[in-house]
């Protein structure tokens, strides 16, 4: 699918995230300029969907929506810097390319779809843990910065108690992911590669 996003409007809101640095805000009558030319870039991406027929249609809509919800949060976090704000553009991304991978599953069929879904949100799951464990850290590290050290500490923990709640998370994806790669399988074999799968990724 062609890419309608304008390069002017990519480049004003283009983004390099990271944990320490916050980007400029813009002015309001900027962001809502840039909002219009967004909802419009978005009509015609949209309208060029039509084209098409079935999941083809399907798969470029996703992809239109996908963009379009991206370029509001890189907009969003451009106009009001934060953690939050920078945390949304990681969620955003992920949920535009899982919306378009799912959709693509549908062409599939059987277990290879099935496989194809849980695979596909597995990739997303992996994404938002990243995104969530990362917000927890920026937020406890700014906690620390402003109080004392005995809140140095407490940041620690937080960051260590993300990673083990991300960590989780991904091992469940990942288990799920493995579980229906077993259901191709038949008894014994199916049971060894179920068996194989917990004890791979933890679960009970």
């Amino acid at each position: 699918m062609k890419n309608h996003i304008t390069s002017a409007l990519a480049l004003a809101i283009g983004l390099t995230l990271s944990a320490g640095a916050m980007a400029e805000s813009m002015p309001k009558d900027q962001y809502k300029s840039m909002e219009k030319t967004i909802a419009s870039d978005y009509k015609v991406a949209k309208d060029g969907c039509d084209s098409l027929a079935g999941n083809a249609r399907d798969i470029c809509v996703a992809g239109a929506k996908g963009k379009k919800n991206v370029a509001q949060a890189e907009l969003d976090y451009n106009y009001k810097p934060s953690v939050k704000t920078q945390y949304n553009v990681r969620v955003a991304r992920a949920d535009a390319d899982y919306a378009v991978a799912n959709e693509k599953c549908d062409d599939k069929a059987g277990n290879d779809k099935s496989v194809c879904v849980k695979e596909a949100r597995a990739v997303k799951v992996h994404a938002v843990a990243d995104a969530t464990a990362l917000m927890k850290t920026s937020n406890a590290n700014i906690t620390a910065r402003e109080k004392t050290a005995d809140a140095s500490i407490t940041a620690n923990e937080k960051t260590a108690d993300a990673r083990k709640d991300a960590t989780a998370d991904k091992r469940s994806a990942d288990y799920a992911l493995a579980k229906v790669k077993c259901d191709a399988l038949a008894g014994n074999a199916k049971d060894l590669c179920i068996n194989d799968a917990k004890v791979r990724y933890s679960q009970n």
